[in-house]
């Protein structure tokens, strides 16, 4: 088999899935992706094309957590324990990496294990890492997420959430980054998550194979060209694949300057108030996907097509539904509803002309 990954920007269709795999990239607070669909839609494909796509990292050359030498306040215990006294940084580059999660993974596996025996004998605190740890600073890939332990999954949306794992054994605890992109892929046919499992999603995508003559086409000749030659078949794909590396790693640098109004946060609260969605996790992500949207874009100011792009990614799983109803919500539906709600914000701006702006409120919220 070959070693050679498949580009990214070869995979034909499926825009919706790799908006959203794109948007994490850019802002991996935003919380991760679920995609849901049959076997032979190009999920793992796509998402092990992002990994190869990725610009690369620089690291603490001496860490086993891949610490980013710039951000002291993230480092793992090792590396504060290491540099407290200034000693020179040693810094090196490396790929992104994308990380597999067997479904039999066990919470130690996951979280890794801490040494009691050595604590105790020896005074020496040894932490043996897991896959939080192998998947810090790049991709974390869940295949059949759905049939996961429920515990390990909460743990996986927890550390994505926080961004740090701790693990506390006996009275004795050790702290590492554990910042990635969550990846969860599963066929609905094979069981669905728990609602509160799913809630914790940041994004979800269906996927279907494509009906289009033409497109099935494009794939079909594709994948002869990279089963021939895959080595020659990618690096006629190079450029393209070189170009959207650019633009993610400018709209990293920008996603956090991207600004936006009272009006922004009134028109993402009316639209989820209209749909009834609980709880305030998709008011949050749709502002932080809009952000990255406006990012990729090279824009420094939220619009509404970000919050209806956004949206369109962070409420179809959120919908109330019956046991025998599907959620759905047509792109043209929501694209009325998110016209309404921004009239509704305008027309709230208009009777309460005294309001101003939060300027704290974009840094408190890009951080969450």
């Amino acid at each position: 088999m070959s070693s050679v990954i498949y580009p990214f920007t070869a995979i034909v269709g499926q825009e919706r899935m790799k908006r959203a795999l794109i948007l994490n990239a850019i802002y991996p607070q935003i919380g991760g992706v679920l995609i849901r669909g049959e076997r032979g839609t190009a999920k793992s494909t796509a998402a092990r094309g992002l990994a190869a796509l990725l610009p690369e990292i620089e690291v603490i050359a001496v860490c086993r957590f891949g610490c980013n030498p710039h951000r002291p306040e993230s480092w793992c215990d090792e590396c504060c324990e290491l540099f407290k006294d200034g000693a020179e940084i040693p810094i090196t580059r490396r790929r992104i990496r994308l990380v597999d999660l067997p479904v039999s993974a066990t919470e130690d596996r996951v979280v890794g294990t801490l040494d009691i025996e050595k604590a105790i004998q020896r005074g020496e605190r040894h932490f043996e890492p897991g896959v939080l740890a192998a998947a810090n600073r790049g991709i974390l890939y869940v295949d059949e997420v759905n049939l996961l332990d429920d515990h390990v999954v909460d743990l996986l949306l927890d550390s994505a959430a926080m961004g740090v794992n701790v693990v506390e054994r006996e009275g004795i605890s050790f702290t590492h980054p554990a910042r990635f992109i969550l990846i969860g892929t599963m066929n609905p046919e094979e069981g669905e998550l728990r609602p509160q499992l799913l809630d914790r999603f940041a994004l979800s995508v269906t996927v279907e194979g494509i009906k289009d003559p033409d497109a099935r086409m494009a794939i079909l000749e594709r994948h002869v060209q990279f089963e021939q030659d895959p080595a020659g078949f990618r690096e006629r794909w190079l450029p393209r694949e070189q170009q959207l590396s650019d633009e993610i790693a400018r709209a990293k640098a920008l996603v956090e300057q991207v600004q936006y109004t009272r009006a922004d946060l009134a028109t993402i609260a009316n639209l989820t108030a209209g749909l009834s969605v609980d709880g305030h996790r998709a008011d949050l992500v749709i502002l932080k996907a809009a952000r990255a949207h406006a990012a990729f874009q090279g824009r420094g100011a939220v619009t509404e097509m970000d919050i209806l792009l956004a949206a369109e990614l962070a409420l179809p799983h959120r919908l109330k539904r019956t046991p025998f109803q599907e959620t759905h919500v047509s792109m043209q539906e929501l694209e009325q509803r998110v016209e309404q709600a921004r009239a509704e914000a305008d027309a709230a701006e208009m009777s309460d002309p005294m309001s101003e702006p939060t300027p704290n409120v974009k840094k408190n919220l890009s951080r969450g």
